[in-house]
């Protein structure tokens, strides 16, 4: 059993399925907030800067993303 446990691990890790599973979420979640703020017949400056604030925090996540995981090989 833990041999078999330690291969789905590698599965998930080289996959990376939890963090493609996050940044998906998010940026549906940032689509919503866009789609929900486009829709506002009079936005308000604090409407605007929670839509800022969620799509500057999304070059975040992308970034932690893109540089994280397993290091395959070359330099």
């Amino acid at each position: 059993m833990p041999d078999n446990a330690l291969r789905w691990a590698e599965v998930i890790d080289a996959y990376r399925i939890w963090p493609r599973g996050l940044i998906t979420l998010y940026g549906l979640v940032a689509a919503q907030v866009t789609h929900w703020f486009m829709a506002l017949p009079d936005p308000n400056m604090a409407q605007a800067a929670l839509v800022s604030t969620v799509w500057g925090a999304s070059a975040g996540w992308f970034g932690l993303y893109v540089n994280t995981g397993r290091k395959w090989g070359g330099a």
